[in-house]
């Protein structure tokens, strides 16, 4: 599989945004949970993956992945398993999604791509803390409610809005 230079320059700019999100912590967004933030890290390998394909948002995951392992916020995210692998099957689903329903209608691709990048995200990686007995499972239940819903909500609107708006700049050009 050989990618273009515009697919490896997408990948590159959206890896890098993921990693800027986390390093200043723009990308988690203050919300009235027990949660308190909601995190927007993961809506560059979303939009990669629907502007250039699974392999391009499986890259941007990966980046994201590598930098949670890193980085890691909570000791679960010292385990590669849990901080990498989640991450590499957010665009991937994304880009599924996107694609089924893109021809029916674009609006509503946008914003279940937004949705099931996010919930595999929340899914994969709580399942996985889970599995490997970082959390206890209603741990993880309740931060699935606490962290994945506000979640879902702002990727939904985040990648409809962004998607949207560099779609319509890639038509007329």
């Amino acid at each position: 599989m050989q990618l273009s230079t515009k697919e490896i320059v997408v990948a590159g700019m959206l890896g890098a945004i993921s990693i800027v999100l986390g390093v200043t912590r723009l990308g988690f967004i203050p919300v009235p949970t027990p949660a308190g933030n909601a995190t927007i890290m993961h809506i560059p390998a979303i939009l990669g993956a629907v502007l250039e394909g699974p392999v391009v948002g499986a890259l941007i995951g990966l980046i994201f992945g590598i930098f949670s392992f890193l980085q890691p916020g909570a000791p679960m995210f010292t385990d590669p398993l849990i901080a990498i692998v989640p991450r590499i099957f957010i665009g991937i689903f994304a880009y599924f999604a996107y694609r089924s329903l893109v021809k029916r209608n674009e609006s509503l691709a946008l914003i279940t791509a937004g949705i099931v990048g996010t919930l595999v995200n929340t899914i994969f990686v709580l399942g996985l803390a889970v599995i490997r007995d970082f959390l206890p499972l209603s741990a993880a239940i309740g931060a699935a409610w606490l962290h994945g819903l506000p979640e879902v909500v702002l990727a939904a609107v985040l990648v409809s809005l962004v998607g949207k708006g560099v779609l319509k700049y890639r038509r007329s050009n």
